[in-house]
């Protein structure tokens, strides 16, 4: 039952020209309920940032400088991550690349059986509509009013949102929310003998008299 929600911002669209993690973002769920644990970092990408991907998050060269390299921070993501289904938004681009990081460190990769694509579920849930986070967002009505730019950790919480409604709603079985438990109410009662319940001479009496009072009652017709 325990799901991470998780994104990443890059230094661009491919791993494999180059490209790297510049900030990772997870959201722990737990029932489809966030559980307020976390993992955030943000990773030196020992190399320089493009303008472009510069002007998606904002994350500059001179904020990284003094920030741990991947490689120091992949023994918690792999312990955070461990064990859980991952949620992600166009999956295949945050898992490359973390795969991507991962295999330069001789590490597992993830295995996309245990991963679930957000885009997916959006578009057969809504197909021909839009299912950008943006566009999900403003469907379900969560709000963007923080977002000016992408960041890993505020864009895994909107997607975390984002992922409850698709799956339909807060309590999607109608099963009780995490930490929470069904109370079975105990209550003695005294033991009572059965009753007797035979009329008295005076109740049969009132009762043939109720029933001379009766014209033709269907009990007495004959077949």
């Amino acid at each position: 039952m325990r799901e991470i929600v998780l994104d990443t911002e890059t230094t661009g669209l491919d791993p494999n020209s180059g490209d790297r993690i510049v900030e990772i973002g997870c959201v722990e769920l737990h029932r489809l309920m966030p559980t307020s644990k976390v993992f955030h970092q943000y990773i030196n990408p020992e190399r320089d940032m493009p303008d472009e991907a510069f002007r998606v998050h904002g994350l500059s060269n001179e904020f990284l400088s003094d920030k741990p390299v991947f490689a120091e921070v992949a023994g918690d993501l792999a312990k955070f991550l461990d064990g859980a289904k991952l949620i992600a938004h166009n999956a295949s681009f945050d898992v490359g690349f973390l795969n991507s990081e991962f295999a330069v460190l001789g590490l597992p990769a993830i295995q996309f059986d245990r991963v679930v694509d957000t885009v997916a579920l959006a578009r057969r849930r809504f197909p021909g509509a839009q299912v950008s986070l943006d566009a999900l967002c403003r469907r379900f009505e969560i709000d963007l009013s923080a977002r000016d730019k992408h960041g890993a950790l505020l864009d895994a919480e909107l997607l975390a949102a984002v992922y409850l409604e698709l799956m339909g709603g807060r309590q999607p079985t109608l099963t009780l929310a995490a930490g929470a438990a069904a109370q079975t109410i105990q209550v003695d009662r005294p033991h009572r003998p059965a009753r007797h319940f035979a009329p008295n001479p005076a109740e049969l009496a009132a009762h043939t008299a109720f029933l001379e009072q009766l014209k033709d009652p269907i009990w007495l017709r004959s077949g």
